[in-house]
């Protein structure tokens, strides 16, 4: 399935300041990606990078420097998904069991309430990705007669913002994103009410 992946080459993962540098916040980011793209490729998708720079990776990328839901409009028509770039614990096999799941319109909602993945199947979809996007997108299919199939997976709620959510990709990724924390000293830290991360020096 033609898969769009949204992808911010410019200034990635800012509320990860507090751990990591700019270029270890664009290294992150990158490892990111190439987790997801590889996970897309084994559950039969065809990525297409949509990035806000050039950036190198293994998927042909398109530069769009126009806001997220200009950008992936733009390019999306019956018979396309959208998955973001950060969803570190996706694997091939909760992708494809995405890509086939029924509706016009599939959603995978975020634990924030954004919208982490999605499948088009009528060109009167377009996505609008400001606020409470999963919202957003249920009441746009609902005003088109578009059916909808919500997707409820935690290996695709999970999108990497917040410290915490780093937790999770090291007990639970299966992709490089895990090994490429531990490398740069990032380990679980149980001190407090919730399991989060820190780092050595």
């Amino acid at each position: 399935m033609r898969t769009l992946v949204p992808f911010d080459a410019t200034d990635p993962k800012t509320r990860l300041a507090g751990l990591f540098s700019p270029s270890e916040r664009r290294d992150l980011a990158g490892v990111l990606l190439a987790d997801v793209l590889a996970a897309l490729r084994a559950a039969g998708g065809d990525p297409l990078v949509v990035a806000t720079e050039s950036v190198d990776c293994a998927a042909p990328v398109v530069v769009d420097e126009r806001p997220l839901s200009d950008a992936v409009n733009a390019r999306l028509d019956a018979g396309t998904a959208v998955v973001m770039a950060d969803l570190a614990l996706a694997t091939p096999r909760v992708l494809a069991r995405f890509f086939a799941a029924d509706g016009d319109v599939v959603l995978a909602p975020g634990l924030g309430g954004g919208t982490n993945a999605l499948v088009v199947r009528d060109d009167a979809f377009a996505v609008d990705y400001h606020g409470t996007s999963y919202l957003d997108h249920l009441r746009a299919a609902g005003e088109r007669g578009l059916s909808v199939r919500e997707f409820d997976a935690t290996r695709l709620a999970l999108d990497v913002d917040e410290r915490a959510d780093l937790a999770d990709v090291l007990v639970r990724g299966e992709g490089e994103t895990g090994a490429w924390l531990r490398e740069a000293g990032v380990h679980l830290d149980r001190t407090g009410g919730r399991t989060t991360v820190t780092r050595s020096e």
